[in-house]
């Protein structure tokens, strides 16, 4: 697999990992209507103001498509400022999960918030998600419980953070 800097022409790319993503990871915790009114061509647009503003990574397979993606950069709430960066998505392939391409996404975006003087982070994952665990296997802490709602239905997020992305176990 390799991990690479996104560039423009790859939001189509993520757009489809994106979506894919959701609609396998959330299947039975977001509304199923909600889920398949999600669109590629919307998510295409937000991504081509995406990258160029955050760190976003990419994962290639063999053949040069994408199979997962990252994006971070500044953290976007006050309340946990003492944890100035954040990990704002990860999401891969169903049939790429779990071969540690998870870990190396993470990695990048926590190389480039070090090299920006941030080095601590967090990600905020819903509750019934259970890749939370990844984030605990990476050593991350809880440091709180949000609630948001999401097509329609009120959830609880986890706020997870990273006191030292500099030794981040990948």
């Amino acid at each position: 697999m390799k991990i690479r800097k996104a560039i423009l022409s790859d939001a189509k790319g993520i757009a489809k990992v994106q979506v894919d993503s959701w609609r396998t990871t959330y299947h039975g915790i977001l509304p199923e209507d909600f889920l398949n009114s999600l669109s590629y061509e919307q998510q295409e647009q937000k991504w081509l103001r995406i990258i160029p503003q955050y760190h976003v990574f990419v994962a290639e397979n063999p053949e040069g498509e994408i199979i997962g993606f990252a994006s971070g950069g500044k953290n976007r709430f006050e309340e946990y400022g003492n944890y100035p960066g954040e990990l704002y998505a990860i999401y891969i392939l169903k049939d790429y999960q779990r071969v540690g391409i998870g870990k190396l996404l993470v990695k990048a975006i926590a190389d480039e918030l070090v090299r920006q003087s941030m080095n601590s982070m967090i990600v905020l994952v819903l509750e019934e998600n259970p890749s939370r665990y990844f984030y605990e296997a990476l050593g991350a802490k809880l440091i709180a419980r949000r609630e948001d709602t999401i097509g329609g239905k009120k959830l609880t997020e986890l706020v997870y953070g990273w006191d030292d992305i500099r030794n981040l176990k990948v």
